[in-house]
């Protein structure tokens, strides 16, 4: 019985990391990333467009988990997902991820044009 158990917990584990591996590749990154600790939270801050400095506040307890919420919203976001899918990420990852790596969503995160972009254009 132990060793079923065993088997789908790497089963399930093995699902959520090629979801993720897959929405990192989508997103311009590496999907190895996802592989490597701390490096990896590094990767979402690109993904989400906020400071790499972020990694830092993942670290410190209670902030860790307001931040990683607000990450996960701005993946969403760049995904062109709403937040409610962002707070799916945040809580239900085991779910959310798998759905937004191997769907049919889109990084759109890099393609917004700013206004610095906008005077380079000119």
């Amino acid at each position: 019985m132990g060793i079923v158990i065993l088997i789908i917990y790497i089963g399930i584990m093995v699902a959520v990391i090629a979801g993720v591996w897959k929405a990192f590749v989508k997103a311009g990154q590496p999907g190895w990333s996802v592989l490597i600790p701390i490096y990896n939270i590094y990767v979402m801050t690109q993904i989400a467009k906020k400071p790499g400095w972020w990694v830092l506040l993942m670290l410190i307890p209670i902030v860790g988990i307001i931040v990683s919420f607000i990450l996960m919203i701005e993946i969403a976001k760049n995904f062109g997902r709403d937040t409610g899918f962002g707070i799916g990420l945040a809580l239900l990852g085991i779910i959310f991820w798998p759905i937004l790596g191997f769907g049919d969503a889109q990084y759109i995160g890099g393609t917004e044009k700013t206004d610095d972009m906008e005077v380079l254009d000119a």
